[in-house]
């Protein structure tokens, strides 16, 4: 490629977006003077980072595996722009196998699951990470864990899509039921009052009162892989569930049972979370590009964060962004307060 010749003395980057990325994703560049009469190179920190497009005013790069520096430089014929800011995702748990949101207590702890294929008993089901520390087993023998949600006390519970049970998890790890025929239980969350909702992916939203009442809460299109719940601060309850459609949607129940599209468009949206402001967050894909989506109240759609393989996200107390991929856990610092309910 060649690239036109400038008389500017350096590289100037003037926009980056998206806020963040992990690993695999990508950032777009925008500025001037990057390609004087050599091809631009990029640091994150000191580490180089693959371009994937490259112009004098336009750069697309690749976060590269160990990345770690929350900031950007462009530069070229020995000269470097001023660094900017950018949200690095850091891998702080590997070897794992979420298949929803991870789930985070008021003390930072967070919670996450080697779900394994269909029948398979693994070696641990849910696993503990708290601060500083390497992911330890918390919970084994639990077939096919799930999802995963904390009532008001902080007290854990954890699906099974193998038989369709919901459990209660003990601060030492035991577990026991806590309600039975869920289906193909999945994603769950609790409201206000403790009510616990539970998708069936075969296309029901349960609820079940703190006394274990079961109700069928909403029906819904089933879902090929998981339905991924979050209550929003307007008390309505946010889902998502891949079907065999690329122009998926994001529903919401109103509390009285009613379903409503938030927002249709989105591949293969995933695990879900709300910030204090009331935005949405979904893994998913907007437009070919993959990663977190942001959603004003109004359901205006942004791409917020780059990266491949997310399929839940769950905001930590200390104001950062956890995600979890099809194998690893990602902490980004983003400054964002979670919305918590109850």
């Amino acid at each position: 490629m060649a690239f036109r010749k400038s008389s500017d003395s350096r590289p100037q980057i003037l926009e980056v977006s998206p806020e963040a990325a992990i690993p695999g994703g990508e950032f777009r560049i925008r500025g001037k003077n990057f390609a004087a009469s050599e091809w631009p190179h990029v640091r994150f920190g000191e580490m180089a980072a693959p371009l994937v497009i490259g112009s004098d005013s336009f750069l697309i790069v690749k976060v590269p595996e160990g990345a770690e520096a929350s900031e950007v430089s462009v530069g070229q014929d020995h000269q470097t722009s001023a660094s900017r800011p950018c949200g690095i995702g850091v891998q702080i748990a590997e070897g794992l196998h979420p298949v929803s949101n991870p789930v985070i207590d008021r003390e930072g702890n967070i919670y996450t699951t080697f779900s394994g294929s269909p029948g398979q008993k693994t070696s641990a089901s849910i696993y503990k990470v708290e601060r500083n520390s390497p992911a330890t087993p918390f919970v084994t023998d639990l077939m096919n864990a799930t999802g995963l949600a904390l009532d008001r006390d902080d007290a854990l519970y954890a699906s099974s899509r193998h038989d369709g049970v919901v459990y209660r998890v003990s601060a030492d790890g035991s577990f026991a039921v806590f309600v039975e025929g869920m289906g193909v239980a999945t994603g769950m969350a609790f409201d206000k009052e403790n009510n616990l909702y539970v998708g069936d992916r075969s296309g029901t939203v349960f609820k079940v009162s703190p006394q274990r009442q079961i109700y069928v809460f909403a029906t819904l299109e089933s879902s090929i892989a998981a339905y991924h719940l979050a209550f929003g601060p307007d008390g309505f309850l946010y889902v998502t569930g891949p079907t065999t459609s690329s122009f998926d949607s994001i529903h919401r129940i109103s509390p009285a049972g009613h379903v409503e599209v938030f927002y249709r468009g989105l591949g293969r949206p995933q695990g879900l979370a709300f910030d204090a402001s009331g935005n949405l967050y979904v893994a998913a894909s907007l437009g070919g590009r993959r990663g977190v989506i942001r959603f004003t109240p109004d359901a205006k759609p942004e791409v917020f964060l780059s990266g491949p393989g997310i399929v839940g996200l769950a905001f930590s107390p200390s104001k950062s962004l956890v995600l979890a991929t099809n194998n690893s856990l990602y902490r980004v610092d983003i400054g964002i307060q979670g919305l918590r309910i109850p």
